[in-house]
């Protein structure tokens, strides 16, 4: 199977004590072999857990880097052919589907992506793809559509009903969602029964780009390419008070519409966590960009005049006190000193991961794009850390890798896609990004995220062996997907029975959305049990 399985196995036989087999593997000193394997096998759970924990604060200081990215509108001068007057506007330079299907997709994906990826260089060489990558996406795309929908449907207030607006540009996400999985199958079980070649692995990664065409061209309703549904109607309240452009002086070709306080947004806290899904404008046929953030604490009006006049090593200087910060206003006002304690507890728990990620670049340079990158930099050294939990906790309990992969990993890299979703969820009057988010993130699960490492292996074996890329447990891989197939139907139909007889896909009656969430939870457990049932060999 995969290079994970055989290193696995020759660690097994290397060393017998009194008849147990023993993994004579460590993390850090060799020391740690002369613990007991059950110690060792909770200190590896530990270390992997305070792994996801730094996937969890990274991926917030990425949402930020993105979120600048996201926001800059391009200056278009135009004159009035009456009055000869020169008009100045602001025309977007993401259209917000995009947005959502790369830059959030993506980055809400990318410790799946990152894992997968290091999983397929650390199996250059081998005949056989390595299976952590594939079991954790496959994973990864159940508990994004079965808890975090779950999450999503009673986080609106009980009887608040939020709707998807937009249905054209979610059917075809769904749609290629589920071609995904469809495609996934037939290249492992019809078209090359076990292997994978590189045709396959290309058209794989291709079909990201047609997905993201095919919902532009939704989105701006092209005749032949779009769904003939016209766009609901959003809420006026939705819509953010337009900013007064006349006011800026700068002549540049970007335009910032919101301001610099987001810089100074911290991590800690929920409050502070820049709201990235406000990039959707009111009208997208006005060009104009409107852009929320989240709330912040009362001295944010003196933060946001101090970080205009700051320099960018005065901001790079904020993000290291902060990570050493213990308390901040907020906490202090709080009145409970026990929650105090845990309050600082938890931040003290923060702080090594706070203080390694305030070395990433602040993200007003480039217009966020120096953090955007050094950001997925972090998160794949992040990555690669859980690998190494990965194989040791398989090591050491014997644990069928893929099992782990479904559970743990899938659970543990999917976090930001939770935090995503529920900020979505909570913060918009309608449910796009919330569910966009679901259905985008499983589409990129497959094209890039097992697309982009089947063709790294498959590339190398076709010139260096001739050779295919070889899958030895495609069985359990091809099982799992009918089983994610089956249960993602009952989870849609769901959703659409809420449409049609509710009004919404989330909130509703408290009691009803309660239901919907322990339905939702139920398929993911019999999903996670039925499959590693099967990888197991059980079944």
């Amino acid at each position: 199977m995969a290079s994970i399985l055989n290193q696995t196995q020759e660690l097994q036989e290397a060393s017998k004590v009194l008849g147990h087999v023993r993994c004579e593997n460590f993390f850090i000193f060799p020391g740690e072999n002369t613990l007991s394997d059950g110690l060792r096998g909770v200190l590896y759970f530990l270390g992997l857990a305070y792994c996801f924990i730094g996937l969890s604060a990274i991926t917030a200081r990425f949402f930020k880097s993105m979120e600048n990215v996201v926001k800059h509108s391009r200056k278009v001068v135009a004159i009035d052919p009456i009055t000869k007057a020169e008009i100045i506007t602001y025309k977007k330079v993401w259209n917000f589907t995009i947005a959502d299907i790369s830059l959030l997709a993506f980055g809400t994906s990318f410790p799946q992506i990152s894992l997968a990826t290091i999983d397929a260089i650390r199996n250059i060489g081998e005949r056989y793809a390595g299976g952590l990558g594939p079991g954790t996406l496959v994973g990864s795309a159940a508990f994004d559509l079965f808890p975090i929908h779950a999450v999503c449907v009673v986080v609106p207030k009980a009887g608040e009903l939020k709707k998807i607006s937009d249905l054209g540009v979610w059917l075809v996400e769904l749609v290629w969602s589920f071609w995904a999985y469809i495609w996934l199958y037939i290249i492992l079980e019809v078209w090359s029964p076990n292997v994978i070649t590189l045709v396959e692995a290309l058209l794989t990664v291709l079909q990201y780009g047609l997905l993201l065409v095919h919902a532009y061209a939704q989105d701006k309703r092209w005749p032949y390419l779009s769904l003939p549904m016209s766009r609901g109607d959003r809420p006026e309240e939705w819509v953010p008070e337009e900013i007064d452009t006349s006011k800026d002086d700068n002549d540049n070709d970007v335009h910032d519409v919101y301001s610099d306080a987001a810089q100074e947004a911290v991590e800690s806290g929920s409050r502070n966590i820049v709201d990235i899904f406000s990039i959707h404008s009111a009208n997208n046929d006005t060009g104009i960009t409107y852009h929320t953030v989240a709330d912040t604490p009362p001295d944010s009006a003196t933060k946001k005049g101090k970080a205009k006049n700051s320099s960018v090593f005065d901001i790079w200087k904020h993000q290291f006190v902060d990570a050493i910060t213990l308390e901040t206003l907020e906490s202090k006002k709080v009145d409970s000193i026990y929650l105090r304690i845990a309050n600082s507890f938890w931040q003290l728990l923060l702080a090594p991961w706070k203080l390694l990620f305030a070395f990433v670049p602040p993200c007003n340079i480039a217009h966020g794009w120096i953090a955007f990158i050094f950001s997925l930099l972090f998160i794949s050294g992040v990555a690669f850390v859980v690998t190494r939990f990965t194989d040791l906790i398989s090591c050491v309990t014997g644990i069928n890798p893929y099992v782990i992969a479904f559970t743990a990993l899938a659970s543990g890299t999917s976090w930001p896609d939770l935090v995503a979703s529920k900020i979505a969820a909570e913060r918009q009057l309608t449910a796009d990004s919330a569910i966009a988010n679901i259905t985008c993130s499983n589409s990129v699960n497959i094209y890039v995220g097992i697309g982009v490492p089947w063709l790294i292996n498959t590339v190398y074996n076709y010139f260096a062996y001739r050779e295919p890329l070889y899958i030895e447990n495609a069985k359990g891989l091809s099982f799992s997907l009918l089983i994610f197939f089956a249960t993602s139907v009952g989870c849609i139909v769901v959703l659409v029975l809420r449409r049609l007889i509710i009004g919404a896909e989330l909130g509703g009656p408290r009691l009803w959305a309660w239901l919907t969430s322990a339905y939702f939870m139920m398929l993911w457990v019999v999903f996670v049990v039925l499959s590693s049932l099967k990888v197991s060999g059980v079944i």
